[in-house]
């Protein structure tokens, strides 16, 4: 079989159509991004409490967040060397318009953008040449974040990520939605409806190409949710997409920034043990079953200090602080921490590198 064509987004081209999903906190910084685009493919920073080893970031959180994208930007450039590197940043990231600025200024090759659809973006990246990508979940998703764009800033976005409901940490689904591609059942191949999401991509496809008719380039679509495998990969560039993103499998590779005790957890994991949450700010999510979850369903965590890290969380009804149960799994306490996964984290058996997640899922 042909190796999969380079992805190339405007004047960016990467060797290898694998974009490496963000994750937060603490999952994915310099070490990990650098080394995926070093090895061909694009690197991404999650910004989510990106400075909580910062030695103020108890005391002012945003002010040591924006120090932190700026250093871990020049340390993920001292591995990937020319490779492409970015940042995902979370519409719902309170003062989220300076998280944008910030990881502008440090050089951001791509920003990728949702728990929200990010209709002000380019508003926030005028001027650069920082390349805009929302984060979509549905044909209408997808209408609405291109028609606003286009009608606003007169742009479309420079490439789309499409994420399905396999995919890991906070979901851009309702628990309504989710109920449409999931059931209730043990075997992977039956619960998940993957014709009816699959229609769902081929729809996103083919709402971009009006814009792209319209700007007359091409807009890539990736797609993320699920890729784990080969078969998963070939799976997803077969419906017409430019591209994949992937966060779990790289969760368990030696250069990923996780604790080797998270990266344990992911090993240890059943497929029973991978569960839909309901995250403090009301949003669904996925993580492994542990202690902590069994805990705070009976009786919930006081929160001692809020660290502003979410729009819509609010400290006096939230049942734990979700940076606190994040900054635990990023340190290493696995078993009292909020441990985000995606659906096919019981699939890790093994540590491995960086460029062999890559050369397998390219067939290479």
């Amino acid at each position: 079989m042909e190796k999969y064509r380079p992805l190339t987004i405007g004047e960016l081209t990467v060797n290898y159509p694998v974009i490496q999903g963000g994750m937060g906190v603490g999952i994915s910084l310099s070490s990990l991004a650098g080394a995926v685009a070093k090895a061909g493919g694009i690197g991404l920073i999650s910004t989510a409490q990106i400075g909580f080893r910062e030695p103020d970031f108890a005391q002012h959180p945003k002010e040591a967040n924006l120090r932190a994208i700026r250093m871990e930007m020049e340390k993920a450039r001292a591995v990937a060397g020319d490779g492409v590197v970015g940042f995902n940043i979370m519409v719902a990231t309170k003062d989220y318009p300076e998280y944008v600025k910030a990881a502008v200024e440090a050089g951001a090759d791509v920003i990728v953008s949702g728990a929200g659809l990010p209709v002000k973006l380019p508003e926030y990246a005028m001027g650069s040449k920082t390349k805009l990508a929302p984060i979509v979940s549905s044909p209408k998703s997808a209408s609405v974040i291109c028609r606003m764009w286009d009608r606003k800033y007169a742009c479309a976005p420079d490439f789309l990520v499409v994420e399905g409901p396999l995919a890991g940490g906070h979901l851009g689904f309702s628990h309504e939605e989710l109920e449409k591609f999931m059931a209730d059942r043990a075997d992977a191949d039956v619960c998940y409806d993957r014709a009816a999401y699959d229609a769902e991509i081929k729809g996103i496809i083919q709402v971009v190409k009006e814009y792209e008719d319209k700007y007359g380039r091409h807009i890539p679509v990736i797609s993320a949710g699920g890729v784990f495998s080969r078969e998963d990969m070939e799976h997803h560039m077969a419906l017409g997409v430019d591209g994949v993103q992937v966060g779990t499998r790289f969760v368990t590779t030696v250069e990923c920034d996780a604790p080797a005790a998270y990266k344990e957890a992911y090993l240890r994991a059943e497929k029973n043990d991978i569960i839909i949450v309901k995250s403090p700010v009301g949003m669904p999510g996925r993580a492994i079953r542990n202690p902590f979850l069994e805990k705070v369903q009976g009786e919930p965590e006081k929160i001692k200090k809020c660290f502003r890290c979410l729009e819509h969380c609010d400290p006096k009804t939230a049942p734990y602080c979700i940076t606190m149960a994040l900054i635990r799994a990023a340190m290493g306490d696995v078993d009292n921490a909020l441990l985000f996964c995606g659906y096919n984290a019981w699939k890790c058996n093994k540590i491995e590198t960086v460029d062999a997640v890559i050369r397998d899922l390219c067939r290479e």
